[in-house]
């Protein structure tokens, strides 16, 4: 089996993805978030829709069998298998704002965000056009009284993985991300592999 490659704690990168390709995405630790997004790589005004693939899949939580959208509602890859079960579609990557306004930090991390723009600047793509990300492992649950948002430690064990089958060719950007609650105040590195 092909080696990992290793995303370290609180960073991220760019990679392309060609239909039919396999990415697998590991918590080589266990309780580690990665935000993942994509584009249409030959059009990158195309790119993965929380909106629509919520919306066609009927449910927020989305696993395996499941497709994902993109804002033109065409499908940009599958979920061929999922050992955790619970990610999140929710909530956008965080930023240097997010450590601002949630955690109140003084000198925030730039967080998912900027290690996004930053990984994925050399393919055009600019800060506007990072759309929300599919938060792998992430742990979030809603309240059915009054729509409270909560950000819990993820289910995710050491070696727990998924799998995504591209369905186009896609620009993928993917982190280890970096916001503290997300993680169990823990940051530690992903793996990921294409086959």
């Amino acid at each position: 089996m092909q080696q990992l490659t290793i995303i370290p704690p609180r960073s991220g990168v760019s990679f392309i993805l060609k239909k039919g390709q396999r990415l697998t995405i590991v918590d080589i630790e266990g309780e580690q978030v990665s935000d993942f997004i994509c584009y249409n790589l030959h059009d990158k005004a195309e790119y993965l829709s929380s909106g629509r693939t919520i919306d066609y899949a009927e449910t927020i939580f989305l696993t395996t069998g499941h497709p994902f959208y993109s804002n033109r509602s065409n499908i940009m890859f599958d979920m061929i298998s999922d050992t955790v079960g619970r990610h999140d579609f929710l909530l956008t990557p965080c930023s240097a704002d997010t450590f601002r306004i949630i955690y109140g930090h003084t000198e925030p991390h730039r967080g998912c965000f900027g290690n996004l723009c930053e990984a994925l600047k050399e393919y055009g793509i600019t800060p506007d056009n990072i759309p929300v990300s599919f938060n792998i492992f992430m742990h979030v649950t809603v309240d059915e009284d009054n729509g409270k948002v909560s950000v819990l430690p993820p289910k995710s064990k050491a070696g727990d993985y998924v799998v995504l089958e591209a369905r186009m060719d896609l620009l993928v950007g993917l982190t280890a991300c970096s916001a503290e609650m997300s993680n169990n105040y823990s940051f530690k590195p992903i793996g990921y592999r294409i086959e």
